[in-house]
């Protein structure tokens, strides 16, 4: 079962890369007492994530956190050390890279993906929600492959 408007983000530890490596980052640390965008993608690096997805995030950030946004993560099934490298190469360092690397945050929330058939084994659903406060307040899941109802130009204007 899929999280919904009015859930709280479940508790967990994700990682995030930091100076000396990867470190530990809470769900609570990053959505407690704040209003917050998340979207997550199936793979660092795929041409969808990398040429629009996450593209879109980044170019909007400034606009995003001017609406009362603390946070702009993005999170896939990846290791720290790739959301790392992928968050330099895309210029993201206005936006929070969450690796989810054993899909627990992603499973918790009821949104896997499973992408074996493609060689990639458990990922994350395409998505991006509005929380506050650990609320989420909105969630689009796109219903498909493509990039509408996550797109950072859809989610501003939720906002």
């Amino acid at each position: 079962m899929s999280i919904k408007i009015g859930d709280t983000i479940p508790a967990v530890t994700l990682k995030t890369m930091g100076k000396e490596g990867p470190e530990n980052i809470t769900s609570s640390e990053v959505f407690d007492g704040k209003k917050v965008v998340l979207f997550a993608v199936p793979g660092a690096f795929t041409p969808g994530c990398s040429v629009t997805h996450l593209p879109g995030y980044v170019v909007n950030a400034d606009k995003i956190k001017a609406k009362g946004v603390d946070t702009i993560a993005c999170m896939s099934v990846n290791d720290a050390f790739v959301m790392g490298a992928w968050g330099k190469s895309q210029n993201a360092e206005e936006l929070l890279m969450l690796a989810d690397g054993n899909g627990e945050l992603t499973q918790a929330l009821g949104l896997e993906l499973d992408a074996s058939g493609f060689g990639m084994g458990k990922r994350s659903r395409r998505f991006a929600m509005i929380v506050e406060n650990g609320v989420v307040t909105h969630l689009a899941v796109e219903p498909a492959a493509g990039i509408d109802v996550s797109a950072a130009e859809k989610i501003m204007a939720l906002l």
